[in-house]
């Protein structure tokens, strides 16, 4: 039979992917069904069909998997935040250390040694930042999250990814938003105020910091906002106001204000303390961060003899933390609020040998290399995206004995690890570490040699 959409078939689910679908097998084709666990027998109802794969979704479990659980969320299913809140922990952990390994040996053509995953111990309340989209009709006011492949706004303000005070001041918010008849960003026609509410903690500190985002220069009563947010959560230290005003589905727009508090937030990370700002990058487990860290001074192997080069370096962490065992530090950023929070918080850890360069990662690998700049050790932390070609031919130009590259996306690793080894290195080991539990993502700390 072939296969056609609105069609229902049987499967049984031998595998799952980093989406959270289950994959089955129907008359040789291969049928991606979500939400599915492997072991499950479903009743699988077709959504599309392509050549050789179709994808589907559960009209009903026959069978539950042994590794089936019931979501905790309400909102599960409807919202596109997280894929594996319906799985034991154990098996998503498997999910994504294969995931890693699939992608090496397939895209990268390689087989390091991978290490085992590191789990998160908390797999809930664990993120230190939340961007709420929000939506406005009428009295009607939903913060939350974009529902899966759309720009439609799922009203969840407990999500159980985040810390507890952030549902308190979204609800204090939307009593503002009520009362003084706040109108929510349209993306089709570019008008309304408010786009985003952006949520960052302290996970120590355990400050907090409020940013709305908004398509205008000030808020309505912007005295009585900071009244209600201060009154709703006592860790609230900052409340600053960022304004976007491009016609784009980009979240933060350049311009900051403060209202209330200093404009920043610190936060303890790797026995160093680090100033936050809402440009700053800074990683959402902090916890994890700190694994994640340590396994990537692990690879550097640094003896204190070293000039570490730290390629887009964000505000510093990484660099900042291995400062101590190494000659000198070298970071390297091309958000310019990025490298200022890098100079104050390596003034602010009285670290001397650490220096900060706004530019192009490739750029400035290129105008180190002629100035002599020779460092033998090399971390990277992209973007999603990875390097650019040019960005790893420059890196091994000035050939540095080691290269520890840490990336969230598995796929991009993947491919930039074949480049390295085309230009005569040779990736040793790989450790994953679950960043972001129940979402599809996984960090993985890569160590490459100079063949």
């Amino acid at each position: 039979m072939q296969l056609k959409k609105n069609d229902d078939i049987k499967l049984k689910i031998e595998n799952s992917t980093l989406d959270g679908s289950g994959i089955g097998r129907y008359d040789g084709m291969t049928v991606f069904v979500r939400p599915a666990v492997r072991g499950d027998e479903v009743t699988a109802h077709i959504l599309k069909v392509k050549s050789s794969y179709a994808y589907a979704s559960v009209k009903e479990i026959e069978k539950p998997s042994p590794y089936r659980i019931s979501a905790p969320c309400p909102v599960y299913g409807k919202c596109g935040g997280c894929c594996f809140c319906h799985l034991d922990y154990a098996e998503e952990l498997r999910i994504k250390q294969t995931h890693v390994a699939d992608c090496l040996r397939r895209i990268g053509g390689i087989e390091p040694e991978i290490e085992e995953i590191t789990g998160s111990e908390k797999i809930y309340g664990y993120r230190n930042k939340a961007q709420y989209p929000v939506e406005i009709n009428g009295d009607k006011v939903s913060i939350g999250f974009y529902a899966n492949h759309s720009h439609r706004v799922v009203n969840c303000p407990s999500c159980s990814l985040q810390p507890p005070e952030f549902e308190i001041i979204l609800r204090a918010f939307t009593d503002y938003i009520v009362k003084k008849g706040i109108t929510s960003y349209n993306e089709e026609t570019g008008r309304g105020l408010l786009r985003h509410i952006y949520l960052r903690k302290g996970t120590a500190s355990g400050e907090i910091m409020v940013c709305p985002v908004i398509n205008a220069d000030k808020m309505p009563d912007e005295d009585a906002l900071v009244k209600t947010l201060t009154g709703a959560c006592e860790n609230i230290k900052s409340i600053v106001v960022n304004s976007n005003k491009e016609k784009t589905n980009v979240i933060l727009g350049k311009h900051c204000r403060t209202l209330y508090g200093s404009g920043y937030i610190t936060d303890t990370l790797c026995g160093l303390t680090f100033r936050l700002s809402p440009l700053s990058f800074y990683q959402v487990n902090r916890d994890q961060a700190e694994k994640l860290y340590m396994k990537a001074a692990e690879y550097a192997a640094l003896t204190g003899r070293e000039t570490l080069l730290d390629l887009y370096c964000g505000t510093g962490t990484i660099g900042l933390s291995m400062a101590s065992k190494a000659r000198e530090v070298i970071g390297v950023e091309i958000v310019e609020n990025a490298v200022e929070d890098a100079k104050t918080n390596a003034k602010l850890n009285n670290i001397s040998n650490a220096s900060f360069i706004c530019a192009d990662a490739a750029q400035a690998a290129e105008m180190l290399r002629e100035k002599g700049v020779s460092p033998q050790v090399v971390i990277i932390d992209p973007p999603r995206k990875g390097c650019s070609p040019a960005a790893v031919k420059i890196i091994a130009e000035m050939s540095p004995r080691r290269v520890v590259y840490i990336s969230c996306d598995p796929a991009t690793l993947a491919r930039d690890c074949k480049l390295f080894e085309e230009f005569g290195f040779r990736t040793l080991k790989a450790a994953p570490f679950d960043m972001f539990s129940r979402a599809g993502h996984v960090e993985t700390v890569v160590l490459m040699i100079k063949k």
